[in-house]
C-alpha cells in the first residue's frame, strides 16, 4: 500500500501551519480595528466633555513681582563700540512659604450615543503664606529694586473654560479684584490673577486666601510650588488612579469615593521658592501629582489583550482537527481549516461590536456562545460525528472560560498561559509519538514485503 505525499501526516501538518500563518493577516486587521475604535471612543469622550473643561492642571498661588535690574549693553555709534549701563524691568516668581488647601471633586458620568465620559467639578479652597526671603540678594536681586506695589497673585489653570463663578482671592483678608489670563508658565499662561499692592507691608509676611471652582474631565493634576505644600482631596468617585511625581501620604478608597492627603516640601521638589526670568524653562516643567478618574472597566484594553490570545485559539483548534485527521481517520480539507479559523477570528470582531453596546461580560458570553455553536455544528459535518463535534465544543468552551479568567487575572496571566501551553504540548507529543509524519517508515516496510 502506497501513501501519497498529499496524505502524509507531515504534509497535513505543513498545510495546517501555512493556513494558520495566513490567518495572522485578518487577526492583525482585527487588532488594528480595536485601536481604531478606541481612538474613536476617546474622540467621542472628548466630544462629550466639550465645553465642560479638559484635563485640568492646577497650580498656585504664586506672587509675580517686577524688579529693576541694571545691565551693561554694548552699542555701536559712529562705527565705534561702547558700553553703557541701562535699567531693565524683569519679573521674579515667588512661591509661598506654606500652602494649605482642601479640594472637593464632585464627579459624574456624561453619555453620548454609546460612549460616556467622566466629568467633574473641583472646588479648591486654601491659604498661602508669603514673605520676601532674607537671602534674596543671593539670587542677584536687591530688596530695594522690588516693585512691590505692582505685585500680582497668579493662579494657573490649564483650561480656563472650566472656571466657575464665586472665585475669590484675598490678601490678609482683603478681597482682590480678579482679572482673566496671566496664569503661570506650567499651564501655558492660562488662569487668572489679581494685582496685590504689597508695598505697605514692605515684603513682610502676608497671607493669600483663594477659592475657586473648575470643571474638567477624566483627570486632574496639581503642581506644588511652596516651601511646604499640604493638599487634602476628597471625591465621590470610587475608582481613582494616583500617579505623577508624588503619591499621597495617606489615602482611603471606598464604594462611596476616596480621600487623599499630600505633604510635599521644596526639598523634594528640588528647587528654590524664588525663580527668575532665566528659569523660564524650569517654570514650565514642573513636577505634579495626578489623579485619574478611571472607568472601572476599560473594554478596549481587555479586547486588545484578548486578541493577543487569538493564535492560541487557532492553534488549539487546528491541532485538535489534525489529531482527528491523522489519528482518527477523518479527512479535513484545507478549506475547512480556513473557514474554522475565520470563525474563531470573528469572535473578536463580535466581542468588540457587542461590548460597546451591552458591556464586556455580556458581549463575551454572546460572542463565545455564537462561535462555539457555529464551529461545533460545522465540526459535526466535517468530522462526520456529533461526538467529535462535542469534543470540539467542550475544548472551545474551556478555552473561552480560561481566556476570561486570564483577562481578569492580569498579574498571573503569563504564568497560567505558559503552563497551559506546556500541558497542551505534552498531550500532543504523547498522542503523536508513534505517528510516521513523512510516511517513510510505512513505505519502507511495504517495499520490504
Amino acid at each position: 500500500m502506497h501513501i501519497s505525499k498529499e496524505r502524509s501526516p507531515g504534509f497535513k501538518l505543513a498545510i495546517t501551519v501555512v493556513i494558520g500563518a495566513l490567518l495572522a493577516i485578518p487577526l492583525l486587521m482585527v487588532y488594528g480595528l480595536v485601536w481604531d475604535r478606541q481612538g474613536q471612543a476617546e474622540t467621542a469622550q472628548d466630544s462629550v466633555a466639550e465645553g465642560w473643561g479638559g484635563r485640568q492642571i492646577l497650580t498656585g498661588p504664586m506672587l509675580v513681582i517686577p524688579y529693576r535690574q541694571q545691565t551693561v549693553q554694548t552699542v555701536t555709534e559712529n562705527g565705534k563700540q561702547s558700553s553703557k549701563a541701562i535699567t531693565v524691568e524683569r519679573e521674579m516668581y515667588l512661591a509661598p512659604l506654606s500652602d494649605n488647601a482642601n479640594v472637593s471633586i464632585d464627579s459624574e458620568r456624561k453619555r453620548k450615543s454609546i460612549y460616556d465620559s467622566v466629568v467633574y467639578e473641583a472646588k479648591v479652597k486654601g491659604e498661602a503664606r508669603f514673605a520676601i526671603p532674607e537671602d534674596l540678594s543671593r539670587y542677584g536681586v536687591k530688596s530695594v529694586d522690588l516693585m512691590l506695589d505692582r505685585a500680582e497673585v497668579r493662579i494657573g489653570i490649564s483650561d480656563a473654560r472650566g472656571l466657575q463663578s464665586d472665585n475669590i482671592l484675598t490678601m490678609d483678608g482683603k478681597a482682590l479684584a480678579l482679572r482673566p489670563g496671566n496664569g503661570l508658565p506650567v499651564t501655558g499662561g492660562s488662569g487668572f490673577f489679581a494685582f496685590a499692592d504689597w508695598s505697605p507691608g514692605n515684603g513682610a509676611a502676608m497671607t493669600i486666601g483663594y477659592q475657586y471652582g473648575v470643571r474638567g474631565n477624566r483627570q486632574i493634576s496639581f503642581v506644588p510650588e511652596g516651601e511646604e505644600t499640604k493638599w487634602s482631596l476628597s471625591s465621590n468617585w470610587p475608582h481613582p488612579g494616583f500617579g505623577g511625581a508624588f503619591l499621597p501620604d495617606s489615602r482611603e478608597i471606598t464604594d462611596k469615593g476616596f480621600t487623599a492627603n499630600y505633604t510635599i516640601s521644596n526639598l523634594a521638589l528640588g528647587r528654590s521658592i524664588v525663580a527668575l526670568p532665566d528659569d523660564t524653562r524650569e517654570l514650565s516643567d514642573r513636577q505634579r501629582m495626578q489623579i485619574d478618574l478611571i472607568q472601572p472597566v476599560n473594554l478596549y484594553s481587555q479586547i486588545d489583550r484578548a486578541v493577543k490570545y487569538g493564535f492560541l485559539f487557532i492553534g488549539f483548534t487546528f491541532v485538535t482537527f489534525l489529531m482527528f485527521d491523522v489519528i482518527g481517520g477523518a479527512r479535513v480539507a484545507a478549506a475547512e481549516y480556513l473557514l474554522t479559523g475565520v470563525g474563531l477570528i470573528l469572535f473578536f470582531v463580535m466581542l468588540l461590536a457587542f461590548s460597546e453596546v451591552i458591556g464586556f461580560t455580556w458581549a463575551y458570553l454572546v460572542a463565545a456562545a455564537a462561535i462555539i455553536a457555529l464551529i461545533s455544528s460545522y465540526s459535526a459535518a466535517i468530522l462526520g460525528s456529533w461526538t467529535r463535534a462535542a469534543m470540539i465544543g467542550t475544548m472551545l468552551t474551556s478555552l473561552y472560560a480560561l481566556l476570561y479568567v486570564l483577562l481578569n487575572l492580569e498579574a498571573y496571566s503569563l504564568i497560567i498561559g505558559s503552563l497551559l501551553l506546556f500541558v497542551a504540548l505534552a498531550v500532543v507529543m504523547y498522542l503523536t509519538r508513534k505517528i510516521d509524519w513523512s510516511g517513510v517508515r510505512l513505505s519502507e516496510a511495504e517495499a520490504a514485503d
